[in-house]
């Protein structure tokens, strides 16, 4: 996909580098020389020039562009102004970073319904790895749901997901199981890999060591982490 990123400051720029290496075309705007230098060679294409500025837009391949994230993260009226100049003159999916609940409001009265904080996104994430010991990663899908990788409890171990009666009693999808396992690289030294074992079945066998990927209400997944606490 064609992607341009407004801003590259420490969520834009690694945004932009992720990005790009699982092979999107991305280009990078900032007014600051200096961070349009260090992405240069990194990405397809950076350019310096002010977001909040509509003429300048004439140096973007705006109207091209499948997806626009504005990640201004030092000034709101700016990222508000960039966002609403992006509107005016392309079709591209907009996601806007967030500053504050006042910059929610008016992302969404201009029609924004990809809004990110990741500042508050990374520190849930680390509360829930601080706070519930099983817990190893968190994708939030809205207010009430997430996917989450578990460690499995010790009393899942060596059961089928059929005897856990998993969906009923716990309320919760298994999506896949990532599972450590052994292979000899090519100078023959045994190495541990972590490897995704595709849709598990109601007779697939919970090993030691297993991550439960799973899907359900956030209330749910906080009580299947307290276990082996």
């Amino acid at each position: 996909m064609k992607i341009i990123i407004f801003g590259l400051g420490n969520f834009g720029m690694s945004l932009a580098l992720s990005l790009t290496e699982s092979g999107n075309e991305v280009v990078g705007v900032d007014k600051q020389m200096e961070k349009v230098n260090i992405v240069k060679d990194k990405i397809a294409h950076s350019i310096c020039l002010d977001s909040t500025n509509e003429l300048a837009y004439q140096a973007l391949p705006i109207k091209q562009t499948d997806i626009a994230v504005v990640a201004i993260g030092e000034n709101e009226g700016a990222a508000i102004i960039t966002t609403a100049i992006i509107k005016k003159l392309s079709t591209a999916k907009v996601i806007s970073r967030s500053l504050s609940p006042i910059h929610d409001t008016v992302l969404q009265a201009m029609g924004i319904t990809s809004i990110v904080h990741p500042e508050q996104e990374a520190a849930e994430k680390l509360t829930n790895k601080i706070n519930f010991k099983n817990i190893i990663d968190n994708f939030k899908i809205d207010e009430k749901y997430s996917i989450s990788e578990i460690k499995t409890p010790t009393e899942f171990v060596g059961k089928t997901i059929q005897e856990l009666d998993f969906r009923s009693k716990y309320k919760l999808n298994i999506i896949t199981i990532i599972r450590k396992n052994e292979k000899t690289n090519l100078i023959g030294n045994a190495t541990s890999v972590m490897e995704v074992v595709g849709i598990p079945a109601a007779n697939t066998v919970i090993e030691a060591n297993d991550v439960l990927v799973v899907f359900g209400l956030n209330d749910d997944i906080t009580k299947i982490c307290h276990k082996n606490q």
